[in-house]
């Protein structure tokens, strides 16, 4: 709590936090009394909201019986489970701790918590995977009821053995099959995008992650975490010192976090890579408001992306097309500033 005291304490009196995520590493290792404690603790301090949208992360290997519903009573009231497939070869392979039984149980505890409001977060393109293999994780996924689907193609990061030595991956033409049935698929079962990878029943967004992608506020505490707050034209973002041990020593501390002022050639692209993730775009006045920008700094590539099907017109706006959903590392790469 040092950490967000000192956070809260260089920040001037704002609107009471609508969002707590609980996530980064595996949190679900947190006991329930711990993870109580926090929320209260941090509803005293920062005015967090009422009827806020509080999501822990939970891996499927590390849930006990009976503890989502200890969870539901601390006050989490929203799951992301990370099940990721639900073929134990592919988990193996792909280096996963848990199998796919312990996915369905996690499930099981979930309902019988009462905890209607949970996220899936599935993968495809894993290694291997044809279209037949993606749809069947998709359709058992679909089968286990949740709000919120997130369903995300798998990305080689750097850093990380698949980065290193790269598995033998679907290539591009299987990959858009998979996507485009994957989409059809859990439309037809009520869930609608409403971001590059995020599907949802009516209602149930994900409002934390919203935040994000709208280029709004927020505060990140704990080891390497990020925060961004703005105000009176500036826009700054904020970064915990990585090392667990060493934030231990210097948490609720200047010397705990760096800081640093978006120049305003940033800001372009910094919106844009939350934005352009949005099925229904952006509003012109939202993006002057967020970033203090005129409209005029997105040019020529704006044009550009209009004449060439990535983006379309709507009113007041703008919006990725299908086509520049499906390119949408590249559409984003287009705004990068110089």
């Amino acid at each position: 709590m040092a950490d967000l005291e000192y956070e809260l304490s260089i920040r001037p009196p704002g609107v009471a936090p609508q969002t707590l995520f609980f996530g980064g590493g595996t949190p679900s290792l947190l006991p329930p009394e711990v993870v109580g404690g926090l929320i209260e603790r941090i509803r005293a301090l920062s005015g967090l909201a009422g009827d806020a949208e509080i999501t822990l992360e939970a891996n499927p290997g590390t849930i006990e019986r009976g503890r989502f519903a200890d969870y539901a009573a601390a006050g989490v009231n929203r799951v992301s489970l990370g099940a990721q497939s639900f073929d134990d070869g592919l988990l193996r392979r792909i280096g996963r701790i848990h199998s796919a039984a312990e996915t369905l149980r996690s499930v099981d505890e979930l309902a019988a918590a009462g905890m209607e409001n949970y996220n899936l977060d599935l993968m495809y393109g894993l290694p291997g995977q044809d279209e037949t293999a993606a749809l069947a994780d998709l359709d058992q996924a679909i089968a286990c009821g949740p709000a919120h689907v997130s369903w995300y193609e798998l990305t080689l990061e750097p850093g990380t053995v698949f980065y290193r030595r790269p598995p033998r991956l679907p290539g591009e033409d299987d990959l858009v099959c998979m996507e485009s049935a994957g989409r059809t698929r859990l439309a037809e079962a009520g869930y609608r995008r409403y971001e590059v990878s995020a599907y949802a029943r009516d209602g149930a967004h994900c409002r934390h992650n919203l935040t994000y992608w709208t280029y709004g506020d927020y505060i990140g505490v704990g080891p390497g975490a990020h925060g961004k707050h703005s105000g009176q034209g500036s826009i700054r973002r904020t970064e915990r010192i990585r090392s667990p041990v060493r934030w231990l020593r210097l948490a609720g501390h200047a010397e705990a976090c760096s800081e640093r002022e978006v120049r305003q050639n940033e800001r372009v692209f910094e919106y844009l890579l939350g934005a352009l993730r949005l099925t229904e775009g952006f509003a012109w006045a939202d993006f002057e408001r967020r970033t203090g920008l005129p409209r005029a700094c997105l040019e020529p590539q704006l044009s550009q992306a209009l004449a060439e099907g990535l983006l379309e017109s709507i009113p007041g706006g703008v919006r990725p097309t299908g086509y520049g959903m499906r390119y949408l590392n590249e559409l984003q790469a287009r705004f990068l500033p110089d």
